[in-house]
Order: structure tokens, then C-alpha cells, then sequence
């Protein structure tokens, strides 16, 4: 997994970028209607029903826009919010509230969205083992966002991209010859370019899981779409050997029955690639 320092760096360059993005040489509308000497103060208001989850960020988002406003926080992140609800308030320059006012809404609402739908996830699964993990289905360019969200939300992450973990997939096992040459190779390259990385490999059948045992040093088998009960017999075949994880479009209705199969964790894109934004509004006081 990625460092603190790495993760940071991610949420400032997702910042500076979004301000980049959406502000440009300024913001005209208000600086064409509102004195710059001018102050304010404004609240974030929660008008659905969800876990809140992006305050942290908002906290950031203002204080690269102006070090000098102030948030008050009422609500923090991984609470339970209800229409009516404030969760902060911020005062200071207006010209300052409004830079920041689009990301700050944006960003918010999509993570309380991710958070909230991790968290129903987990909710499934209280009295077991397993837990839940993202993925790689992430928005482009926020994704340390999306996987902050799923961490608030109650969930796990997964790897964080393509260099922080080795996770050999079909593709790569067609294409390296077959799962015994890939993790071979793999390892090969791991001690050859002095990494350490952690071994995942897909399994799409109880004959590959077979394989994958023969050959040690691999952290987890992911059992991608299978069945309840070949997901239990794999479960019993891997044994200590490894960890475990089920994977292949499980949703609320299916999450709790591979749960119950014995598995170390479920993955669910669904997490961060099917959610409907919390609505929240930024008004002015």
C-alpha cells in the first residue's frame, strides 16, 4: 500500500488541479458583484440521509483557497447524517467561500455517496469475518478520494494502482504462459528489480487454485466469480496457505452469502463506480 506521504501528495495534487480546473485566472462572477474586503459566512447543509464523509477534505480544500478562513465542524467524517443537518460552518472572505465552494460540494457528495454505500456493505456483514475492499474502478484523477471515502465508510483498500502491488490476473496469466510461469516470473522480477510486493493471482476455477498452491509466496487468491459452493470449496483447498477474496460482481443481495463461504475479504467496484451523490448544499448564513 502507498505511504501517508504518497496518499497526501495525492489529495494536494487532486486540489490543485480541481482549483486549476475550475477557477482559472478567476472567478468573475463574483469578483464582478462582491467587494474583496467583503466577508462572510456560510454552512454545509446535508438535505439527504447518508454517512457524511469528505469534511477533512474540505477542511484542505479551504485552506489552500485562504489560510485565513475558518471551519467550524459540527459533524464529522463517518457520521450518520439526516436532511436538516449541518455539518460545518465556514467564515471569512466570500470571494474565498465561493472559489472553494464547487469542489468542496463536489467532492463531498461523492464521497459521502461512496462512504454511505460502504457502509451498507459492512452493515451486511456484521457476525462475520470478511471484509470489504475497493478497486481499481475509481474516477480518474480522484481516485485517492474515492478510496478515502471507502476507508470512512468502514471499508478496506485494496491495492492503490499498478505499483503498489502485484496482482496477476487472467490477462496476465494467458499472456505470461500460464499461472505457475507468471508467478515464477513474477517473483524473478520482484528479486531481480529488489521489490517487495505482495503476491495476489485470480483463480477462474478449482483446478487453477490447485496450481496457484503448488507454487509459494503468494500473499492472496482472489475467487473470481464463482459459485457458492465452489467458492467454499476453495476456501477449505487454500486453507492457511493464504488469504482469501471473492470478487465478480457480488452486490447487497449476494455479499452476505460468500461471506458466510469463509472469505478473508469481498471486492466491490460497485463501491466506487455505482453510487448516486448525497445531496449538500453550501449556503450562505
Amino acid at each position: 500500500m502507498i505511504s501517508k506521504a504518497q496518499f497526501d501528495k495525492e489529495i494536494d495534487l487532486i486540489i490543485a488541479n480541481a482549483i486549476r480546473e475550475d477557477v482559472g485566472d478567476g472567478d468573475h462572477s463574483s469578483l464582478a458583484c462582491i467587494p474583496d474586503t467583503t466577508t462572510g459566512k456560510a454552512k454545509l447543509l446535508v438535505k439527504d440521509e447518508g454517512i457524511l464523509a469528505g469534511v477533512d477534505f474540505a477542511k484542505k480544500v479551504f485552506a489552500y483557497v485562504d489560510a485565513n478562513l475558518e471551519v467550524e465542524v459540527l459533524i464529522e467524517d463517518g457520521t450518520p447524517v439526516k436532511y436538516g443537518d449541518i455539518a460545518f460552518y465556514v467564515s471569512g472572505s466570500s470571494l474565498s467561500i465561493l472559489k472553494a465552494e464547487r469542489l468542496v460540494l463536489n467532492a463531498m457528495q461523492r464521497m459521502s455517496a461512496i462512504a454511505t454505500k460502504t457502509n451498507s456493505f459492512v452493515t451486511l456483514l456484521e457476525g462475520t469475518a470478511t471484509k470489504v475492499l475497493d478497486t481499481r474502478k475509481t474516477t480518474p484523477g480522484i481516485r485517492a478520494l474515492e478510496k478515502w471515502a471507502v476507508k470512512i465508510g468502514g471499508g478496506e483498500n485494496h491495492r492503490f494502482a499498478l505499483y503498489d502491488m502485484i496482482m496477476l490476473k487472467d490477462n496476465h496469466i494467458d499472456f505470461a504462459g500460464g499461472i505457475t510461469k507468471a508467478i515464477e516470473k513474477t517473483k524473478n522480477y520482484l528479486k531481480e528489480t529488489n521489490r517487495d510486493l505482495k503476491i495476489i493471482v485470480e483463480a477462474r476455477n478449482l483446478e487453477e487454485i490447485e496450481e496457484i498452491l503448488k507454487t509459494p509466496g503468494v500473499y492472496r487468491i482472489l475467487i473470481d466469480n464463482f459459485n457458492y459452493e465452489d467458492t467454499r470449496k476453495a476456501v477449505a483447498m487454500i486453507g492457511d496457505t493464504c488469504l482469501t477474496e471473492s470478487s465478480g460482481g457480488i452486490n447487497e443481495d449476494t455479499i452476505r452469502h460468500y461471506a458466510e463461504c469463509g472469505v478473508d475479504y469481498i471486492s466491490s467496484g460497485a463501491l466506487t463506480h455505482s453510487v448516486y451523490n448525497l445531496d449538500l448544499s453550501l449556503k450562505a448564513v
